[in-house]
């Protein structure tokens, strides 16, 4: 009785924890076949956040439209997230997405897709990322922690400065607080 007792307890303790730290994260598989190379055991270290939406014409937000906007460049990310806050899972987190492009790490490595996963925020140059976004992506990048050893959790901006500016309208210092609280 006694054991059961401090089973249930720990059991208890166990799955609080996991529902606390995001392991009940949905992902919604959006795969797609472009964008990226196969790749097998590769070292991953950084996760990337980039901003996205459709521009060429319709709905700015609609998924299925900035997937194929992806296509027409021959780009992808791993993630994608939209303003509702579901995660779209674009490309697996093993294979190498082209998302970076000629950038750096802080390191000095260049071959950014090489070690790196890409998370795309849908949102404008006008907008914010939603409160449900900020909260996903925490929950995304917490979970990816789980899989790698993760020593850069950087913006697009910060490794192509002279190119980039995403992710756009982001408050990056109260994001980064809001990451280091959750773990």
């Amino acid at each position: 009785m006694k054991h059961s007792i401090i089973f249930s307890i720990i059991l208890f303790i166990i799955c609080s924890h996991s529902l606390i730290a995001g392991d009940s994260l949905t992902i919604v598989d959006k795969r797609v076949n472009f964008g990226y190379t196969v790749s097998q055991n590769r070292k991953v270290d950084a996760v990337i956040v980039h901003s996205t939406f459709n521009n060429s014409g319709g709905d700015f937000y609609d998924i299925d439209l900035v997937l194929k906007q992806f296509s027409t460049y021959k780009v992808s990310a791993h993630y994608v997230i939209g303003r509702d806050g579901i995660v779209y899972r674009v490309v697996d987190e093993q294979n190498v997405s082209y998302h970076a492009g000629k950038s750096n790490l802080p390191d000095g490595r260049t071959d950014v897709n090489s070690c790196s996963i890409g998370i795309e925020i849908m949102t404008s140059y006008k907008e914010s990322p939603t409160d449900k976004q900020v909260t996903s992506l925490i929950a995304l990048i917490n979970s990816i922690k789980k899989r790698h050893s993760i020593n850069y959790v950087l913006r697009h901006s910060d490794i192509a400065p002279v190119r980039k500016t995403d992710p756009w309208n982001m408050d990056w210092k109260l994001f980064q607080q809001q990451l280091a609280e959750s773990k």
